[in-house]
This record gives C-alpha cells, sequence and structure tokens, in this order.
C-alpha cells in the first residue's frame, strides 16, 4: 500500500489505557473547541459585508459604481479591488506574524493561556470594525482579529488532540472544524438578516464577532489545562489529577508515563524549531508543516467561503439570492463536519482525504466547464444554470468539509511529537495563514484574469496534492499521539529519514515495534 504499513514487533503501553467518557472531559472540548467559531464567523461574514451596498458606498465607492454597471468586461471583476481584498487578507497576514510568538505562549504558559488570548484580541478586533469610521481602522481591526485566529487556531487543535483518548481523536478534534462551520452558517444567516438594516448593517454584522470571543474567554476561566501542557511546565501532580479526571479513571499510569517520557524528550530539546529541521523530524516537516495547511487553501474552498456572496452576485445573482444561496452551501459545512466527526475515526484520514479528493475534482472541472460555455456574455444566467452551479458548489463544499477541512487542523495536530509540537503548530498556522492570506488577497484578480480557469485551476492543484496524500502519508487513525513516531519507521518512504534509536543518518534501521491501531 502506498501509504505504508505496520511491521510487527514489540509491545505498547497503549494497550493499557483507560478512558470513560465522562462530563467533565465533555466540558473541556466544548470549551476548547469554541475557538473554531471565531475562524468560522470571520470566513463567513467578511465575504458578505464586502458585498452590501452600504459597506462599499462608505469605504469603497468606486467598486460601488462597477458593481452596478452590468458591463460584459465586469462579469468576473465587478469586485477586484486590491484595498477591497486587503480588508479580508490583512487578518491572515496578521494572524500569519502572530503565530511567531504563539509558539513561545502555547509551549510555556500552556494551551489554554493561547485561548484566552486569541478571545480578548478577536473580542477589540470586533470592537474597532463596529465601530470603523475610514479604511485605517476597519484594517487596524482585522488585525486585532488575525492576532486572536492566529494564537486561536495555533492552541485549539493541540487543546482538543491533547484531552482525547486514542481511539475518538479524531471525532473530538474536529469540534474545532464543526465550531468553525457553525461560525461560517451563523454569519451567513447574519449577514442575510442584517443587510436590509440601513447603513449600518455591516456594523452590526462585524460587531457581533465580540460575542464568540467574550463566550470563549470567559469559557478559558474554567476549563482546565491538557495534561500534555502541564508535564511539559513540570507539573506533574496537577497533570495526574487532570488526566484522571478528562479521563474517569484513577487507572492512567500507562498513558501517564508515556506522557513522562515524552516530556523528558521534550526537555532535551533547546530549540524546538532547529530541531523540527533534523532529519527524523523530516516527514513532519513536509506532510505536518508545509504540505497539509498550504494544501487545505489551495483546494479553493476558502475563496468560495470568503466571497460566496461575491461570486454569486457575480454570477448573476440577485443581493438576497446571493446571501441565501451561501447559506444553503455553508449549511453543507456543517453537514460534512457531522459526517467527518461520526466516520473518521473509523475510515480514516486517508480514506476520506481521497474519495472526497475525487469529488472536489469532479466538481470544480463541472463549474469551470459551465463557466466557460455559459457566462461571461453581459446577461444573467438561466435558473437552470443557476441552480447547477449552487448544486456544483454545495457538492464541493460537502466534500471539502468531511476531508481537507477538519482533517488539514487534525493531522498536523497529531503527528508531532511533543519535544516539537508547539513549534510545528506554529509553522502550521503560519503556513495555513500565508496561504490563506495570498489566496483571499489575489482570488479576486485571478478570477477577473483567469475567468473559469480558476476554477479548472483548482481541480489541477487538487489531483497533485491527492497523489501526495496517496503516497506519503500513512493512516493515522486510533494511534496514540506519543506512537505516530512509529509509523513513520514503518513507511516505504519515510523509513529512510525516520532510523530508530536514534540513527540520525538512517542506516542499518531496525524493526520497529508496532504501533497500537487496531488496523494494523
Amino acid at each position: 500500500m502506498a501509504g505504508g504499513a505496520f511491521v510487527d514487533g514489540g509491545g505498547s503501553r497503549a494497550a493499557h489505557y483507560e478512558y470513560k467518557i465522562t462530563s467533565y472531559f465533555i466540558t473541556a472540548c466544548l470549551i476548547g473547541s469554541f475557538g473554531g467559531s471565531l475562524f468560522g464567523y470571520d470566513l463567513g461574514v467578511s465575504g458578505g459585508v464586502t458585498s452590501m451596498d452600504d459597506f462599499l458606498i462608505k469605504f469603497f465607492p468606486k467598486v460601488y459604481e462597477r458593481k452596478h454597471h452590468h458591463l460584459t468586461e465586469t462579469d468576473y471583476c465587478k469586485y477586484d479591488n486590491q484595498v477591497l481584498t486587503l480588508f479580508t487578507s490583512s487578518l491572515y497576514y496578521a494572524a500569519l506574524l502572530s503565530t511567531l510568538g504563539v509558539s513561545y505562549v502555547t509551549r510555556n504558559k500552556g494551551r489554554r493561556m493561547s485561548i484566552m488570548c486569541g478571545a480578548v484580541s478577536f473580542f477589540a478586533g470586533g470592537l474597532i470594525n463596529a465601530a470603523a469610521e475610514n479604511i485605517a481602522m476597519l484594517i487596524i481591526g482585522r488585525c486585532l482579529l488575525g492576532v486572536g485566529i492566529g494564537f486561536g487556531n495555533q492552541a485549539v487543535p493541540l487543546y482538543l488532540s491533547e484531552m482525547a483518548p486514542a481511539k475518538i481523536r479524531g471525532a473530538v478534534n474536529q469540534l474545532f472544524q464543526l465550531t468553525t462551520c457553525l461560525g461560517i452558517l451563523v454569519a451567513n444567516l447574519i449577514n442575510y438578516g442584517v443587510q436590509s438594516i440601513h447603513p449600518w448593517g455591516w456594523r452590526l454584522a462585524l460587531g457581533l464577532a465580540m460575542v464568540p470571543a467574550a463566550i470563549m474567554f470567559v469559557g478559558g476561566l474554567f476549563a482546565p489545562e491538557t495534561p500534555n501542557s502541564l508535564v511539559e511546565q513540570g507539573k506533574l501532580d496537577e497533570a495526574r489529577k487532570v488526566l484522571e479526571k478528562v479521563r474517569g479513571t484513577p487507572n492512567v499510569d500507562a498513558e501517564f508515563a508515556d506522557l513522562l517520557e515524552a516530556s523528558e524528550a521534550a526537555r532535551a530539546i533547546k530549540n524546538p524549531f532547529s530541531n523540527l529541521l533534523k532529519r527524523k523530524n523530516r516527514p513532519q516537516l513536509i506532510i505536518g508543516s508545509l504540505g497539509i495547511p498550504a494544501f487545505q487553501q489551495l483546494t479553493g474552498n476558502n475563496s468560495i467561503l470568503f466571497y460566496a456572496p461575491v461570486i454569486f452576485q457575480s454570477l448573476g445573482f440577485g443581493s438576497n439570492a446571493s446571501l441565501y444561496s451561501s447559506v444553503i452551501t455553508n449549511g453543507a459545512l456543517v453537514v460534512a463536519a457531522l459526517i467527518s466527526m461520526s466516520l473518521v475515526d473509523k475510515f480514516g484520514r486517508r480514506k476520506f482525504f481521497l474519495e472526497a479528493g475525487c469529488e472536489m475534482i469532479i466538481t470544480m472541472v463541472a463549474v469551470g466547464v459551465t463557466l466557460a460555455l455559459k457566462f461571461g456574455k453581459g446577461e444573467e444566467l438561466s435558473k437552470g444554470i443557476s441552480a447547477f452551479l449552487v448544486i456544483m458548489i454545495f457538492v464541493f463544499v460537502l466534500a471539502y468539509g468531511r476531508s481537507w477541512g477538519p482533517l488539514g487542523w487534525l493531522v498536523p495536530s497529531e503527528i508531532f511529537p511533543l519535544e516539537t509540537r508547539s513549534a510545528g503548530q506554529s509553522i502550521v498556522v503560519s503556513v495555513n495563514m500565508l496561504f490563506t492570506a495570498l489566496v483571499a488577497q489575489f482570488f479576486l484578480k485571478a478570477l477577473c484574469g483567469l475567468k473559469f480557469g480558476i476554477f479548472l485551476l483548482f481541480a489541477g492543484l487538487i489531483i497533485f496534492m491527492s497523489c501526495f496524500v496517496y503516497f506519503l502519508l500513512p493512516e493515522t487513525k486510533q494511534v496514540p499521539i506519543e506512537e505516530i513516531y512509529l509509523l513513520w519507521q514503518s513507511h516505504w518512504f519515510w523509513k529512510r529519514y525516520c532510523a530508530p534509536d536514534g540513527n540520525e543518518d538512517g542506516q542499518e534501521i531496525q524493526k520497529p515495534r508496532k504501533p497500537n491501531n487496531e488496523t494494523a
């Protein structure tokens, strides 16, 4: 199998891990996962606000004028304005820069502290955006929102993966994606509701970002720190108590021993960023830090989420119809997240990546070919063609929402060893935010220049990234985080880099023990 197989040998403490699903565990995960709603709300609200006439009249009057001229040359280009797209992308540039410092907070002060810091910054950004009187205030507010997302997107996936038992880690981690999807859906409903409130409906939409931020901060005051982080900080007694509470049993000796071993290895690492560059960490660097977070954005899905109302208006839908269509489309994300949560620990990560990838390729080709044949003549699309495009985008989002959407955060959060986990997740968020910002900044210009070809480009990229997954990513379902390294040692390609027993040169690789994975 291209993804690699497990090699027999040795035992595993993970076979002795015990856990029960307790109210304490559920509460902690729900509070932690709420960080996804910040990211989701912004993804959903920004595209809707930038299509509202009152917002455009106040800040971007030239775009408003272009929007209302139904000229052939502006069908794909109505919203092509780099300052307007900077309103969206500035948040992600700020998130990118903030991750450089977030790693220190996450590692030394804990995952919970990072989540709370993110909530404070996001609240301040929402307040400034709601009160904005000029473009400078908009950008400053967006930058504060970005800092909040930088903190949250690094800490929340780690928090959930470390809190979760190995057998249900996939489902628990995807609470982040579920709250992200719910945030997008709520934002679209709010956009739909406030568009008729003139002239300040857009202020209400932007200002309501303060609500999830306040909830996350208050929840963070009562949420526990993860056992892994407490061990990393040297708080061993507290770590043991928290582990017993989240597992619902005092029989945690095996899991706690693995945490202590991982912590000892982590303490020996003075510079986790330079350690991540070592040969033995090559799979985590290539797959987790660079490949998956970049590819998640290059699927084209977030472009659709950013600008769903804009895209639908550009395709000839009316203002109300465009927002309504984007609400339906983003509802697919919620459905997909529930599907993924239910099945990812049964079917595995690779199958979701590959099966959904095929659907995404087909739908992007269908959209591109349809637009090539039917759009760009200065006339509104027929109801039949418009309905077909909405259905194709719905299917695309449904596929993305159970694959690259949740797994783009799940897989990186579970493949790093403790000694490089905070640094690795910091790079994950940095790369993700970099590509998110670039896509947000240049998507409308690419849509204007490439026209229907932009969707064919995304289809080609998805073909490439599906091959990447097929050949280089082993299955990680139900493997304890502390034993993920065994997958690399038995993988057909990565084993040449990941020699056991500290052999950095990859020579004379010994037979690794088998990780505790029921599908092995």
